[in-house]
């Protein structure tokens, strides 16, 4: 299209919306995260919790995963592949394709990564948590119970990350000229 071409419909709404067609899309595109998660929880359930039976308690540092229903090791290193993966994964997704990032690189993923193990650990505390309630208190199976913790961990992910990707890890050229616009007029 054109400068000269007036833009209609859906391309004036989302120019008009550019933050909240933004919000959208990382919410659909998240999607792809989320799926890499729920895949890798239940294929490390299937492995390390019911076949490997490596429900032993597990505690090191803030990590606790001792309780009866917190599945133990093989809880702790389930979420934990599944996270790293999704994060991975989740960084090229918003970077690509959500944000249209012009941002190197080498500026963006250590950024990036510090999120990430903000996200990572955090996820990495509630599932000891959340799946022992799931479980105890509600008698759901392991996978039902390590399903629910995985979308606990996807709603406080995007509650966190959205803000932060948007402004400081992967601002596009008119964030970045927004930004430097309000300093100057201060």
């Amino acid at each position: 299209m054109s400068d000269k071409t007036e833009k209609t419909g859906f391309a004036k709404w989302k120019d008009e919306h550019n933050d909240l067609w933004e919000f959208i899309l990382f919410n659909i595109l998240s999607n792809i995260s989320t799926i890499t998660r729920f895949v890798c929880t239940w294929v490390g359930t299937a492995i390390f919790i019911n076949a490997m039976q490596m429900t032993q308690p597990f505690q090191f540092l803030i990590f606790n995963y001792t309780t009866p229903g917190s599945n133990g090791l093989g809880g702790f290193i389930t979420f934990l592949i599944a996270e790293v993966l999704a994060q991975v994964v989740n960084f090229f997704v918003q970077m690509k394709w959500v944000f249209k990032s012009d941002a190197s690189f080498s500026e963006a993923a250590p950024k990036y990564a510090a999120l990430a193990v903000l996200i990572v650990v955090v996820n990495l505390i509630l599932p000891g948590y959340v799946t022992n309630l799931c479980q105890n208190s509600f008698g759901m199976s392991a996978e039902l119970a390590g399903t629910i913790a995985s979308v606990v961990n996807t709603l406080l992910a995007v509650i966190v990350s959205f803000p932060l990707l948007k402004f400081w890890i992967m601002p596009d050229e008119k964030t970045v000229a927004k930004r430097e616009a309000k300093k100057a007029a201060k």
